[in-house]
C-alpha cells in the first residue's frame, strides 16, 4: 500500500485489491461504521465522525452498488493493456489478472534538451523533435503489433509516463480501438524499462482511495 497527499487536500492511498475488504475493516475501526453512497467513480464511505473514503473503480471493473460487490469487482482477474511512454522509451504489455503475459520494451535515443558542442539553437531543437517524432511513430507500430490483436479481450488500457507521449501514440488512427478503451488513470513511471512494465501492472490493478480525515473541533467553529 502506497500514499501521497492529494490535490486540494485529503490522501491517496493505493490498495492491492485482495486487501480493500482489510482496509475498509480497518476504516470502520478508526472512523466508526460508515454509509455508503454510489458515485460515478465508485463508492463513497462516509463516516459517523466526517471522515470521507472514496473508492475508485480500478480500470476495466464494473461498477458496483456496495462494498462487498466492489471488492469482488476489483480482485476479479481481467485482461488490460498497458501503454507506457516518457522521451524515447515506450513499453507495451498485457496483463492477465496480476500476471505480465505479453511485453516489450523499445527505446530509441532523443537528445536532451540542452545544446552543445556549438549547433544552433534553432537546428538542435528541430533534430531533437524529429527524433521524438520518430521514437513515437516506433511506439505507435509497437502498438500495432503487439495491442491492438489484444483489443478485442482487453477490460481496458492503461496508460503511463508522459500524458502527452501517450496522447501522440494513441492518435495514430490504427489505434482507435485501443484508444476507446483507454482508462483516466495515467501511472507515474520513470524511464519505461522491462522492471516498470512489470510494475505498472500492480499499479494499473490497484484500488485507488482518496482519504479525507474529519476537521478538528477547532476548525468546525
Amino acid at each position: 500500500m502506497t500514499s501521497r497527499p492529494a490535490a486540494g487536500g485529503g490522501r491517496w492511498v493505493e490498495v492491492d485489491p485482495g486487501r480493500v475488504a482489510r482496509w475498509v475493516e480497518g476504516f470502520a475501526d478508526r472512523h466508526g461504521p460508515p454509509t455508503t453512497t454510489v458515485e460515478g467513480y465508485g463508492l463513497l464511505l462516509t463516516a459517523p465522525d466526517g471522515a470521507t473514503a472514496e473508492l475508485h473503480t480500478p480500470p476495466g471493473a464494473p461498477a458496483t452498488a456496495d462494498v462487498p460487490g466492489f471488492v469482488a469487482a476489483a480482485g476479479a482477474r481481467r485482461r488490460l493493456g498497458l501503454l507506457l511512454a516518457r522521451k524515447g522509451a515506450v513499453a507495451v504489455g498485457v496483463a492477465d489478472g496480476p500476471d505480465l503475459v505479453v511485453s516489450k520494451v523499445d527505446t530509441r535515443y532523443v537528445q536532451g534538451r540542452t545544446a552543445a558542442g556549438g549547433w544552433s539553437q534553432q537546428r538542435f531543437a528541430r533534430r531533437r523533435d524529429n527524433q521524438a517524432k520518430a521514437a513515437l511513430g516506433d511506439a505507435a507500430d509497437l502498438a500495432v503489433r503487439l495491442l491492438l490483436p489484444e483489443a478485442a479481450r482487453l477490460a481496458a488500457l492503461v496508460g503511463g509516463g508522459d500524458r502527452r507521449a501517450v496522447d501522440t501514440v494513441l492518435a495514430d488512427r490504427r489505434l482507435a480501438p485501443l484508444a476507446a478503451l483507454r482508462a483516466e488513470r495515467l501511472l507515474d513511471v520513470p524511464e519505461p524499462r522491462h522492471a516498470v512494465l512489470v510494475g505498472a501492472v500492480a499499479a494499473a490493478r490497484a484500488v485507488w482511495i482518496l482519504v479525507r480525515d474529519p476537521e478538528p473541533d477547532g476548525a468546525r467553529r
